[in-house]
């Protein structure tokens, strides 16, 4: 089989080198890519949201099967560009991948299907938006309404910082159309934790548990990010709470998207906070999370496109996923500044030395060739992921593989599976 990632992540590196891993696949494709992806497939110059270049190539290189990794093309309407030319393709339509391009429309499912969320109201204008957090008091969640490259929510402790949220989405317009529109939600309190699942529209099969960790600094302290670590699998995911999250989050939510004329077809990204009460959705992705897959996949011992087959085929009832008896741990190695300003292309040195460790893979995410050297091209630069027995031994070895690892201006979280540590 010839397949074509699409992205250029960590997550599209991990995609990558799992699909690798498949004894049918003789050739991978990523486009574009990063100096990772270029270790385990062939980088090609197009853009991942250069959607009839992506499907000329598609069709002109007789490619088996697309695998689409992040949320923008999706929301474009990749999948359906694909599907009319007859190419196979893995993810979400464009109307099923509003679940994450508009935050109105998802919350709106929720409540139309009682899937368990916060209270929310929806603003244009900033004043009437204002008036409300005056009335209602913090604290509060301000979100723009579409894609902004997950630094579109804002987790406002107090009045000050929910009005300065509003400000900045709907009077400085910093995410353009994605901010025309805002949600204000009651904020919840308790544990996150990441579920993807696998569904055909029909059939849902959750995958490993993981927890995701936000915030730019040690004890979920400064900025939002994209992410800056990740484990597998999260303690605070019991088999119990798993059942409930299936029962009464994933099954009514695909069903409700059936029920809407949209069936769901993909990876569904359920961002969950475990509160007293139990789970409530915080937001639906429409494709795998990153930094969640750099955890999730290393522990999958199922042949990844065996899953991707069931699923476009609407065969996925009669798969299993197998797993791995250890934990993973990834920990982002950033550029200074993110997720403010950065410099880019500063060379990055001892990722040979990293990827020699037992258990632990280097993935790319913001990498880019200069000539012979590796150099940085993005925010989250590296996912140094580890395996290991029990949550202490993967952190200690994604640890050691970080200080093998090393570039200017380098900031990493030291307190990454902390939470599972202390639990």
């Amino acid at each position: 089989m010839k397949i074509l990632v699409i992205g250029s992540g960590g997550r599209e590196h991990t995609l990558c080198w799992k699909i690798k891993q498949s004894p049918k696949v003789e050739q991978v494709y990523c486009a574009p890519g990063n100096a990772g992806t270029a270790l385990v497939a062939e980088n090609l110059g197009i853009a991942a949201t250069d959607i009839a270049k992506l499907a000329e190539f598609a069709e002109r290189n007789k490619i088996d099967m697309t695998v689409v990794g992040p949320e923008a093309p999706l929301v474009e309407g990749i999948v359906d560009e694909f599907e009319k030319r007859g190419l196979r393709v893995f993810g979400p339509s464009r109307k099923a991948a509003y679940l994450e391009g508009s935050k109105i429309f998802s919350k709106n499912i929720m409540k139309k299907y009682n899937v368990p969320t916060a209270d929310f109201k929806v603003f244009t204008e900033s004043a009437d938006a204002i008036e409300y957090i005056e009335q209602k008091g913090a604290p509060l969640v301000v979100k723009a309404d579409g894609l902004a490259a997950g630094k579109g929510v804002f987790v406002a402790k107090n009045t000050e910082e929910a009005i300065d949220a509003v400000k900045t989405i709907l009077d400085d317009e910093v995410f353009g159309e994605a901010g025309s529109q805002i949600i204000i939600e009651d904020c919840l309190m308790g544990e996150e934790a990441s579920i993807l699942a696998f569904t055909d529209g029909k059939t849902i099969i959750p995958m490993a548990s993981s927890q995701d960790h936000k915030r730019v600094n040690d004890n979920d302290e400064g900025p939002n990010t994209g992410g800056m670590g990740a484990y597998s699998p999260a303690p605070v995911v019991t088999d119990a709470l798993m059942k409930k999250i299936n029962d009464e989050i994933l099954i009514p939510t695909i069903k409700g998207m059936e029920k809407e004329g949209v069936p769901y077809k993909g990876v569904l990204y359920c961002g969950v906070m475990v509160t007293k009460d139990g789970p409530s959705v915080l937001e639906f992705n429409v494709r795998f999370g990153d930094p969640e897959t750099q955890v999730i996949l290393p522990r999958m011992k199922t042949d990844i496109v065996d899953l991707f087959d069931a699923v476009i085929d609407g065969k996925l009832k009669d798969k299993k996923i197998d797993w791995e008896n250890k934990d993973c741990v990834c920990v982002v190695m950033a550029s200074g500044g993110y997720p403010g300003k950065y410099e880019k292309g500063i060379e990055i040195k001892g990722l040979e030395a990293a990827a020699k460790l037992k258990d632990t893979v280097v993935f790319h995410a913001g990498t880019a060739l200069d000539g012979e050297k590796i150099v940085t091209s993005g925010g989250r630069v590296l996912g140094v992921t580890a395996l290991g027995k029990g949550i202490k031994a993967a952190i200690d070895a994604a640890y050691a593989a970080v200080s093998k690892i090393s570039f200017e201006g380098a900031h990493y979280r030291k307190d990454i599976g902390k939470r599972a540590l202390n639990r």
